[in-house]
């Protein structure tokens, strides 16, 4: 999976990716906050939910985006929590936008 050419998300309700081929996926961001798979957030066993959706606010933002070499970022949300990863492959995989929940919808995966 290859990286994507822009990340644009500090501070704002939405992370963007620009992916090579002209797509961008654009992720809420409480959304991905509330899907990290940390140990802290999923218990490593046995996948059962740990975070409690209701503590998690609204306005929760990005304060930092760091790259995990070519294939993740790791996020620093305002609400401290900073641990989990979150890769390129599945970012792109599980984008939100119409199109690719049209392909999914099907039984597709979208490219």
């Amino acid at each position: 999976m290859p990286m994507p050419d822009e990340i644009v998300g500090l501070l704002r309700s939405k992370i963007t990716f620009k992916w090579p081929d002209g797509h961008e996926s654009a992720y809420p961001a409480r959304l991905l906050r509330l899907s990290c798979r940390c140990a802290a957030c999923i218990e490593e066993m046995s996948g059962a939910p740990l975070l409690d959706p209701t503590s998690v606010p609204e306005t929760v933002r990005a304060k930092r985006i760091d790259l995990m070499g070519q294939y993740a970022i790791q996020i620093g949300w305002s609400d401290n929590h900073d641990s989990g990863i979150y890769n390129f492959r599945d970012l792109r995989r599980n984008c939100p936008c119409p199109t690719c929940a049209a392909i999914r919808a099907a039984g597709g995966i979208p490219a």
